[in-house]
């Protein structure tokens, strides 16, 4: 371990399991954790933690903006919390070039190289975004292409009308309306993976709707044979009856569209995850898109200012809550320079992250659900009940559910995790107020 905390090292060959203590001392007391390092074919083996670029800078993205957030998480402390990759959403593409005949970044991003870089000596990992289309939902160029000099031809849209110089076929719903939204003739992407692997990247958003196997396929061979071990996000959206497949190929794939920073948005994907659930395991995530917390800009603008969410905080509680239930990837685009405190406490409770990133991966399930209250259960890995307790109403109103009918007989023990609290032995029935579009979140042990 160096000076910075980082753990590095030349990983062993074959398969196996490696547990380290680590023990930290300093003039309040010292504290010991064991480790596990596993070493194997999978990677992701917990959901990703970190910041995407797309609800906040979105069009504005690049290399200062992006580095700048990069340091934020460090110098907030948030990496100590597991936050780890910095991502780049769409707009960061130039045109074709360089060794492989790749897209190379536009003048926002003058080297790549020596961005990730940076960002893995600040103790990160850093993700890339494209699609297999031939051009984005932004409007930059993609994967693949009509021929094989890249020319688009009356595709793209005349110079003197394009937002960016290399936005092609114009913002939003552009992509559509020049016709480049589908994969084309020339298959370029191989190309990219190379490129971002020579480049540091660790992650990469494939961008397409819907995401199909066949073109799945030709993705993960595509970074198989880059050269680098790189993360694979599928975005917007799997489709429920190829989930199995998609699931074998992809480390994380999207289960809705894009969801946006109001009640209706995140209560109807997060309550309807459940189906899901089933489909996930260590390495392999179900993601039903970024938490909406914070201060935000407008997808598909060029921001440099921010403004609050929408989400009351008592729904952020339930948005993250649920989030944590469901072993969902926690990547926030909030601002991290004018972050508020509210939004700090809900991105450093270490023991609701635990429940997000238990080891196990059990799946959450609803178990109880009467009215406007219902209460999801997830099992842990050391024998304990994670149990998010939620109130999808106006109003104020108590939680009222005698704890046998959540599966829990006999007297346990339970810690308020939001208020970092032990509330003492629980036995049948248990009471909880709970503010309108509220959440409340308990740890159950049994009681020995």
């Amino acid at each position: 371990m160096d000076s910075r905390g980082l753990i590095a090292g030349t990983a062993p060959s074959g398969k196996r399991e490696y547990k380290v203590n680590i023990q930290a001392s300093n003039r309040h007391g010292k504290d010991m954790k064991e480790l596990i390092l596993k070493v194997g074919d999978e990677l992701c083996l917990t959901p990703p933690m970190g910041w995407s670029s797309w609800y906040s800078y979105s069009e504005a993205v690049g290399q200062d903006n992006v580095l700048k957030t990069a340091r934020l998480f460090v110098e907030r402390g948030l990496v100590n919390h597991g936050w780890t990759y910095i991502n780049i959403d769409d707009c960061w593409q130039g045109r074709r070039g360089g060794k492989y005949g790749a897209i190379q970044p536009n003048k926002r991003f003058p080297d790549m190289k020596d961005m990730c870089d940076a960002i893995h000596a600040m103790g990160m990992k850093v993700g890339i975004y494209s699609t297999p289309w031939m051009g984005t939902y932004a409007g930059f160029i993609g994967g693949s292409a009509p021929n094989a000099k890249s020319d688009y031809g009356e595709m793209a849209i005349p110079e003197k009308e394009r937002k960016q110089e290399d936005q092609i076929f114009g913002s939003y719903p552009g992509v559509h309306r020049r016709k480049a939204d589908h994969v084309g003739a020339v298959w370029l992407f191989d190309r990219d993976a190379k490129q971002w692997a020579d480049w540091g990247f660790d992650y990469v958003k494939v961008d397409w709707n819907p995401n199909d196997v066949p073109t799945t396929k030709r993705i993960r061979k595509a970074l198989d044979e880059s050269g680098k071990d790189i993360v694979l996000s599928l975005s917007n959206a799997a489709p429920y009856e190829h989930v199995e497949e998609l699931g074998k190929l992809a480390n994380l794939w999207r289960t809705t569209g894009d969801i946006q920073d109001h009640w209706g948005s995140v209560s109807g994907i997060g309550f309807s995850q459940e189906r899901w659930q089933k489909h996930m395991r260590p390495g392999h995530w179900n993601d039903p898109d970024i938490l909406q917390i914070g201060k935000l800009g407008k997808p598909n603008q060029p921001n440099t200012t921010f403004v609050q969410t929408r989400l009351t905080p008592d729904e952020q509680y339930t948005h993250v809550t649920l989030w944590c239930l469901l072993s969902a990837p926690l990547i926030v685009s909030c601002d991290l320079e004018h972050i508020d405190s509210f939004t700090m406490g809900l991105l450093t409770n270490d023991e609701v992250i635990a429940v997000d990133q238990d080891p196990a991966a059990r799946p959450a399930r609803k178990a109880w659900h009467q009215g406007n209250f219902q209460v999801w259960m997830k099992e842990l890995s050391d024998g304990s009940v994670a149990a998010g307790f939620f109130n999808t109403g106006k109003e104020k109103g108590i939680l009222k559910v005698n704890l046998k009918e959540l599966g829990l007989s006999g007297a346990y023990e339970a810690r308020d995790l939001w208020k970092r609290a032990d509330q003492g032995t629980v036995q049948g029935d248990m009471a909880v107020e709970l503010n309108g579009h509220g959440a409340s979140m308990f740890r159950f042990s049994k009681k020995k």
